[in-house]
């Protein structure tokens, strides 16, 4: 079953679409990945994947046999650095001619996806805003269709992780659930008008890389436990009332508060009263007064 967020991500990514997976030591985001994968494959794309963390065998397993002749793997993995030479494709040509060439030599005539796994292993040998440089040069080449990237974002400074989420035009966060069969993603997804929509749902991939969603897996009890919960009326055994009356409550209405003036009231403090605001003083026969203008020496 296939609700609204992840249905409208993985059946219609629109051309120069940015999809960001964000895992964590908690809960890995690769089988969610490797959906995304076998969707690509499905629709009858061809998927490019840059693998710096995964072998091949493992990417491929439990994708659609039929169309698996469609993913063009391009190894890093296990020599992401090029340190022995092993690998097809490193770290360090992570830029946007590279790709492009790798796509162009394949001789598709329509735009294909590439998958990164993992953008959190480029980003920790690359300058933050070079990446940025890259995705966005990516985006608009023309060549790609859709970016789908893998990012740990435990591993990242939060400022770093915000700045690769404001490029992207669907972010799915996934974390643990408390049902162990399910894992729970929290997806952000920026239409083209700039309508941003958020959902919550709960999910699970199967070893053939399908995807199951639901909107809140139910546990055993759970929804018993609500239910008594909500039923619970802790004033039910009082000795006293805590409620009133509808008497009550109508003579409370009408009680004058001490603190709370009336309109008479205010009308009366407030009514100016003949002789008001003048000082009189009348000297006392003991008072020391001086006729003599104290500051007759400063006239000019």
């Amino acid at each position: 079953l296939l609700l609204s967020s992840f249905s409208c991500v993985l059946q219609g990514a629109e051309a120069g679409g940015f999809i960001l997976i964000q895992d964590t030591v908690k809960c890995t985001g690769r089988g969610l990945l490797k959906c995304f994968i076998n969707a690509a494959l499905k629709r009858g794309e061809d998927v490019h994947v840059l693998g710096f963390e995964s072998p091949e065998t493992e990417v491929c397993a439990g994708l659609d046999r039929s169309c698996v002749q469609k993913l063009h793997f391009h190894k890093g993995f296990p020599d992401p650095l090029g340190w022995t030479r092993r690998s097809s494709f490193t770290v360090e040509r992570f830029a946007s001619q590279h790709i492009t060439q790798l796509f162009k030599d394949t001789q598709q005539a329509k735009a294909s996806v590439l998958v990164v796994d993992s953008l959190s292993l480029v980003l920790r040998h690359h300058d933050p805003l070079v990446f940025c440089q890259t995705l966005q040069e990516l985006r608009k080449g023309g060549v790609i269709k859709t970016i789908i990237g893998l990012l740990h974002s435990d591993l990242h400074q939060q400022g770093v992780v915000g700045i690769v989420c404001y490029l992207a035009s669907t972010v799915i966060s996934v974390a643990p659930a408390n049902n162990e069969c399910h894992s729970v993603a929290k997806t952000t997804r920026r239409t083209k008008s700039g309508k941003v929509m958020q959902e919550e749902e709960y999910f699970s991939v199967s070893e053939d890389a399908t995807l199951s969603v639901q909107a809140n897996p139910r546990q055993p009890g759970h929804a018993q436990k609500e239910r008594d919960v909500s039923e619970a009326d802790p004033t039910s055994n009082l000795t006293f009332n805590l409620r009133l009356s509808e008497e009550e409550r109508k003579a409370k209405q009408k009680v004058a508060l001490p603190f709370v003036f009336s309109q008479e009231k205010k009308s009366a403090l407030l009514k100016p009263t003949p002789g008001s605001g003048r000082i009189v003083y009348k000297p006392d026969a003991n008072d020391d007064f001086d006729e003599e203008d104290p500051d007759d020496d400063l006239d000019v």
